[in-house]
């Protein structure tokens, strides 16, 4: 299990090592996905796998998965955004929104937030009540260990940066016209709660780190570090993924 204070924020790459090993790093995920669809290696379909984005605001999350899913036919990966639930989901199980999305046999889903919603901003901000928060828990678990038995890989990524990186980048955003939008009054007020955002993401951490839905805390204050380090790690668990349903891994490129 990861932990925010284990993360080395000074990890970073050069233009030309980053580029170079995002550009192999893409190469390989590129065939491993059309290996989990069937249409390279033997021709059997993959185990589904979703790839579960939580991060700070202006982590990166957004650029990694751009990055992830770069080198991919649009047709074969779905990317599924989640913000605050809407009315129709406040009337179910906090888990009921997601189920459409999650991928079938020989599928890719990547999410850009998840339902660990409800034991971060809605813990935090008061939006879930603390029984229902606590008992959130248990639930997201055995959610999880539900999905893995039947075949679903779960890749749980947060990008963690330091409060000084998340300040300058809100600056940045803040002055520059196209990217504005990205800043909202919500953005700063969670900065303010960053303390207690930080005891909600390690209790997240040690709370729901199991065998069959593993947390990685990437170091994100290099942008550049963590998108090569996400798709290396999403390569990683689909030949693990692979391998543990009696497939082998097409041969790397």
């Amino acid at each position: 299990m990861g932990r925010l204070e284990d993360a080395d924020l000074t990890l970073a790459y050069d233009v030309i090592l980053g580029e170079q090993r995002l550009a192999v790093a893409q190469q390989r995920l590129l065939a491993l996905r059309l290996q989990l669809a069937g249409l390279h290696g033997d021709g059997r379909l993959g185990p589904p796998v979703a790839v579960l984005f939580e991060g700070w605001d202006a982590a990166g999350k957004g650029g990694a998965i751009k990055r992830l899913v770069a080198p991919l036919d649009p047709r074969h990966v779905r990317v599924v955004e989640f913000a605050a639930p809407e009315a129709t989901a406040r009337r179910h199980h906090f888990l009921w929104r997601f189920w459409s999305s999650l991928p079938g046999w020989g599928g890719l889903a990547v999410f850009d937030r998840t339902w660990y919603g409800r034991v971060l901003v809605e813990r935090v901000e008061s939006l879930a009540s603390e029984e229902e928060w606590k008992r959130a828990y248990g639930q997201i678990v055995e959610f999880e260990q539900m999905l893995a038995a039947e075949g679903l890989r779960m890749i749980k990524i947060f990008l963690h940066i330091s409060g000084k990186e998340q300040l300058r980048r809100f600056h940045a955003r803040e002055k520059d016209p196209l990217k504005r939008w990205k800043l909202t009054d919500d953005d700063w007020r969670n900065r303010e709660r960053r303390e207690d955002y930080i005891r909600a993401i390690e209790d997240m951490l040690e709370r729901t780190d199991h065998h069959d839905g593993r947390w990685h805390v990437i170091p994100a204050d290099s942008k550049r570090y963590a998108r090569v380090a996400v798709v290396e790690l999403v390569s990683r668990e689909i030949e693990a993924a692979l391998r543990a349903h009696g497939m082998v891994p097409v041969p790397g490129t």
